[in-house]
């Protein structure tokens, strides 16, 4: 009986060690797999660091390519693209003013009422669905049903565009064009689900002035612009001091005041203003120093656009959420902390930006809005917590690097017209001899104005950069509608009885 007892004594012993180990194991397996996600994490991280020297770096290096891109075609990869705008509003323009906004399958049409002094800005808008057809069809229909609709839009408002008196409007483009001069273009190519093949080569303001002329209206194209442009012009007809914009939305550009002088490869370039305004495209900036990662290459590699864009694919706002997808699709697949590989984190653009957005932003003690995101977006259920703050964790460092990124770009531009402190001194250190003026940067765009995390981050990267003295001076203003309000304002400092004709080469 004694070895009976005894034996099951071993037994449960052997049985407990077995188990025991078994336990051990799973925990020594678990810790092995945490700590490859962990390392992941730690390698994302350091690829993204945004030092202030290297912000700096960045700095320098978009103001070199500004000049590049000043001093001849082609020499530089930012376009800086003459926009033939020598004028921006005052706050003293007084009548009604049009704009047309045209740049996807819907357009809108505005009326603006200035009456000097700044005026408060109430625009009458309408938004129309474009229909299909004419998206491939023939140029003159197309124009032809714009403009029936901004004449039943002038009507409406009393505002009888037979009359003998002029209308101006402001035509803002959303297509790649080449610009003639402050209300000529002609079309490169057509984007998005646009095609008429009769267009491209052709000037497209003409096309838009000969259907209003068709129709009866008495309303004249006075400048051709993209919204970056109108951004600026809304920036400065509030604030005097605003010399650059910056779109932070789905995509991104910029554009500034420049010295006429200071644009080389235009020489001869006269402006009774002494400036104008330069469409940047910095989107397509690239320099060495920019922190690039593995997922930022495969991104780039499997894009439509592979080497374009590569400013814009690390801060805007069609990317940032797809970037923050791959590497959580690597972590899952070396390490099982978020349950099986789900089928969606392999789907491009599965993640879009407001919904990693919503996620950094989540400030519940058990994180729920993450976990929501995960199952309802990527389809991953039953993450425990501390893998949700991994995913913060990631959100956090990809839109840091964003933000603090196009910091830089912003004092890359105040550096080229000499509002960064520094006198021309490369390296971002301030001249205690040099005395700043007040400076503005109209901003615009959803990851701005609506991403408080980003928004956070670029002014404590702004401030870095410059130093507290220099970045007091620096004010960034939100505006609302450039691209439509801005191109009203555009239009009515380029009215027919100001500058329209003030540029010429000589």
């Amino acid at each position: 009986m004694g070895k009976v007892v005894l034996g099951v004594t071993v037994g449960v012993a052997v049985a407990a060690c077995a188990v025991a180990a078994l336990v051990v194991g799973r925990r020594v397996r678990s810790r092995k797999k945490w700590k490859r996600v962990v390392g992941v994490l730690k390698e994302l991280e350091e690829s993204c660091e945004t030092t202030v020297g290297r912000l700096r770096q960045v700095v320098d290096a978009m103001a070199v390519e500004m000049h590049a891109g000043l001093a001849s075609e082609g020499g530089s990869k930012l376009k800086m693209l003459l926009t033939f705008v020598d004028n921006l509003p005052s706050g003293s323009e007084k009548g009604i003013f049009y704009a047309l906004d045209l740049g996807g399958t819907n357009f809108r049409v505005l009326r603006v009422e200035l009456g000097g002094q700044r005026s408060e800005l109430d625009p009458d808008v309408e938004q129309q669905p474009i229909p299909e057809q004419l998206m491939t069809g023939r140029s003159e229909d197309l124009f032809d049903f714009i403009a029936s609709s901004l004449h039943r839009f002038a009507e409406k408002g009393n505002d009888s565009v037979q009359s003998s008196i002029m209308k101006e409007l402001g035509f803002t483009f959303s297509f790649p064009v080449k610009q003639t001069s402050v209300s000529s273009g002609v079309l490169i190519k057509w984007t998005k689900a646009f095609a008429i093949k009769d267009m491209v080569g052709k000037e497209v303001a003409g096309a838009l002035q000969q259907a209003l002329d068709r129709k009866g209206l008495n309303m004249r194209v006075a400048v051709l612009v993209n919204d970056t442009v109108g951004t600026l012009a809304l920036g400065h007809y509030h604030d005097a001091d605003t010399v650059a914009a910056v779109i932070i939305g789905t995509g991104t550009n910029a554009c500034y005041w420049e010295r006429t002088d200071a644009i080389i490869k235009c020489q001869g370039l006269l402006t009774t203003s002494g400036g104008m305004v330069v469409n940047m495209e910095w989107g397509n900036f690239w320099s060495s120093h920019l922190p690039r990662t593995s997922y930022d290459i495969d991104l780039d590699a499997e894009s439509p656009n592979p080497n374009d864009q590569g400013f814009e694919k690390m801060i805007s706002g069609m990317y940032l959420g797809d970037i923050v997808r791959r590497v959580v699709l690597r972590m899952s697949e070396e390490s099982d902390v978020f349950g099986p590989v789900s089928s969606r984190l392999y789907v491009p653009f599965a993640l879009r930006t407001p919904a990693m957005a919503a996620m950094h932003e989540d400030d519940s003690p058990e994180l729920t809005e993450v976990a929501k995101i995960l199952q309802d977006v990527l389809d991953i259920s039953d993450v425990p917590l501390k893998v949700r703050k991994l995913v913060v964790k990631i959100c956090d460092v990809v839109t840091r690097r964003a933000a603090r990124l196009a910091a830089a770009g912003i004092v890359g531009i105040l550096k080229k017209i000499g509002r960064d402190g520094s006198g021309g001194i490369t390296g971002g250190r301030s001249r205690s001899d040099i005395k700043m003026r007040r400076t503005a940067v109209a901003v615009e765009g959803s990851l701005y104005t609506q991403y408080t995390m980003f928004r956070e981050y670029l002014h404590e990267a702004l401030h870095e950069i410059l130093g507290e003295d220099i970045a007091r001076h620096v004010v960034i203003n939100v505006t609302e509608d450039g691209s439509g309000t801005g191109a009203a304002l555009l239009a009515a400092s380029h009215s027919s009885s100001g500058s329209v004709d003030n540029i010429q080469l000589v």
